[in-house]
């Protein structure tokens, strides 16, 4: 009977101990917990898929397309969509189709690198401006304030009217305009954070700055960079489009979407697949990613958790 008991007391601590580490493996993994709420978005689901779709077509171009994405055949201009040309032809004859898959290419292209850069120098700026505040602080949200003081498309216009009409240049212009809007964020954030306890005992421990902001600032600050990196993916393949529409992104014969519209608009009603198809296709692709941004705000933010 003694040995029973023991049994039954050793069998009881071991369950209460399971239960502790189930609850504190529920505490300690957000990210799990946000990755589940994530999964029962179907907006955002549909935004992955849409955003995967057109991933896959950037990468198997090649494969898919039967034409050269520049190949002029004045013998087959302005073809309506059929078994030969899924999408019809433009008005030098080259198949819209293959162009709209290679300039996927370009358009995600460009969105990559411009956030890329914009996320790197703004939340550079921003943790600067946050941590270390008084002049630093005034000084470059003062530069932030005069940024935003213009609308984004004005401001990529002027930039690239300095640099020249190109992609790495409307790139260039794309990244420059998107900066404030990281810098911003996370300048709030690091101002809530500086203050905090952890902080403060890190700072007691003799800890130097760029250990603090790098190892527990920065990470704690992850969830809205990722948020807002994903919004500003769509924004910057709109901005991308729209210079390119103006002749100041990707210079012909680049087959890219912006460029793609503007060279369709006097066929708008002799061939209206020539606009639809390009300007369809930049629609979807910002949907997506404004799906999948607002699925992980949503996900990731304590405050929208049920």
């Amino acid at each position: 009977m003694k040995t029973t008991e023991k049994e039954q007391v050793n069998l009881k601590q071991k369950s209460n101990n399971n239960q502790i580490k189930n609850k504190d493996e529920k505490v300690t993994s957000p990210w799990k917990d946000s990755f589940r709420q994530l999964r029962r978005n179907r907006f955002a689901i549909a935004g992955f898929v849409i955003i995967l779709f057109f991933v896959l077509i950037a990468i198997f171009a090649p494969l898919i397309t039967n034409h050269e994405p520049n190949k002029i055949v004045p013998l087959d201009r302005l073809q309506s969509p059929s078994a030969e040309h899924y999408f019809g032809t433009d008005d030098v004859g080259r198949d819209i189709f293959t162009r709209i898959a290679y300039g996927a290419r370009i358009s995600l292209m460009v969105g990559f690198f411009a956030v890329t850069g914009a996320l790197i120098f703004g939340t550079l700026l921003g943790i600067i401006a946050g941590y270390y505040g008084r002049w630093v602080d005034m000084l470059i949200s003062r530069i932030f304030d005069i940024m935003l003081a213009f609308p984004s498309i004005l401001l990529a216009i002027a930039i690239v009217a300095i640099l020249g009409p190109s992609l790495q240049n409307a790139l260039i212009a794309i990244a420059i305009v998107n900066i404030p809007i990281f810098g911003r964020l996370i300048r709030s954030k690091v101002v809530s954070l500086r203050e905090e306890e952890f902080i403060m005992a890190a700072r007691a421990q003799g800890m130097k700055n760029g250990r603090i902001l790098f190892h527990h600032i920065l990470p704690n600050s992850v969830a809205p960079i990722i948020v807002q990196a994903t919004l500003s993916f769509g924004t910057a393949i709109l901005e991308a489009a729209a210079l390119g529409f103006l002749g100041l992104g990707a210079q012909p014969p680049n087959p890219e979407w912006g460029a793609m519209l503007a060279a369709s608009r006097d066929f708008i009603q002799l061939a209206p697949w020539t606009l639809i198809f390009p300007g369809v296709s930049i629609m979807l692709v910002v949907l997506g990613f404004n799906l999948v941004g607002d699925g992980l705000r949503d996900a990731l933010d304590p405050k929208m958790k049920n």
